[in-house]
């Protein structure tokens, strides 16, 4: 049932609490799955778990990456397999939008108004082990990284440029602690266009033709997840 607070908003609220393993030493840090996972909507080929939309391509990179022979379907099997490799790998997930008003009823990041944030330092602060935060996006407008840049400004803090070649890496200190933010090219097909104007992309796929954009996002995550 679609819940609307005007008879022209509708109020998008993120259906997940954010996942904490014990000794998790990794966050990813998204957004708002699209809108029919909060309605309970999902398809066939959904998974109801954090980014287990059939659209998204978290779960699919991260699938090659460890080869770990995931179930793209509504289950509870599907639900746990992720779960359980998270655990096993210490990363936990905390979407950062709490919840925002839309006109349209998509998934588009642009798309959100009167946004309200989660306390993602409040959270890191219970949870001393986390040392990097993964952005499954950059700093585009109502991107994650977009957003933790406002957030952190209300506990006066800020990113340090630490390499500005893609995916961008920063840093902040926060009560002694240095937390490292990585800003992955985002796993949405969306994102294709901008890889495909990315050198890095042209160059390797002038060597293998076969080359895709999913390649591509391998290549890139693999060196922040293993």
């Amino acid at each position: 049932m679609l819940l609307f607070i005007t008879d022209h908003l509708f109020l998008h609220t993120h259906p997940y609490e954010p996942f904490f393993p014990k000794g998790a030493t990794k966050l990813i840090v998204g957004t708002l799955p699209p809108p029919r996972f909060t309605t309970r909507e999902l398809n066939d080929r959904d998974v109801d778990f954090c980014y287990g939309s059939s659209n998204g391509l978290l779960w699919p990179v991260l699938d090659r990456i460890f080869d770990l022979n995931l179930k793209y379907e509504t289950t509870d099997i599907a639900a746990n397999q992720r779960r359980d490799f998270l655990t096993t790998k210490g990363i936990g997930v905390c979407d950062i939008v709490h919840s925002c008003e839309r006109e349209k009823i998509d998934a588009s990041d642009l798309g959100m108004k009167n946004i309200k944030l989660r306390d993602l330092i409040g959270y890191l602060r219970q949870y001393p082990k986390i040392d990097t935060l993964i952005f499954t996006g950059g700093n585009s407008k109502n991107g994650p990284e977009y957003f933790f840049r406002k957030h952190i400004k209300e506990y006066d803090l800020k990113l340090e440029i630490v390499s500005n070649i893609v995916p961008r890496i920063h840093q902040f200190v926060d009560q002694k602690r240095i937390i490292k933010t990585i800003s992955l090219t985002a796993p949405s097909g969306a994102a294709n266009r901008a890889i495909g104007s990315m050198q890095v992309y042209k160059d390797l796929k002038d060597k293998n033709p076969k080359f895709t954009t999913m390649d591509f996002r391998v290549l890139q995550y693999k060196k922040f997840f293993l």
